[in-house]
């Protein structure tokens, strides 16, 4: 038992220069595609959001809609359920529990003068 035990600890060294080794790589990808993505847009910016709400609402009144491919729309579907579940979430932060709102008056019947 103490001999297996002396074995785990001669490895922690290697184990961790190996996850140092495998993960600098991830680590530097995944903060390179977060500076870009998950920053608010900027002011200079704004031009393009308006623009591509006109192309929305402009493809929505050709009904550019039916010419996708069943990957585009699968695509499309997809980014629609997780921006309505990341807002669900939020809404749950938010309130800080996930059963409703504590509106006064509303979950106690009594007279409150």
């Amino acid at each position: 038992m103490a001999k297996t035990f002396w074995k785990l600890v001669d490895l922690g060294p290697k184990l961790i220069k190996v996850t140092q080794e495998k993960g600098k790589p991830a680590l530097q990808t995944f903060l390179k595609y977060a500076r870009v993505e998950l920053q608010p847009p900027r002011f200079s910016e704004l031009s393009q959001v308006r623009k591509g709400f006109g192309d929305l609402y402009t493809a929505t009144q050709t009904q550019k809609w039916r010419t996708l491919t069943v990957k585009e729309a699968t695509v499309n579907t997809l980014i629609t359920v997780e921006v309505v579940c990341w807002f669900f979430v939020g809404e749950i932060i938010g309130k800080g529990t996930h059963i409703g709102y504590n509106v006064r008056g509303a979950v106690d019947y009594e007279i409150h003068i």
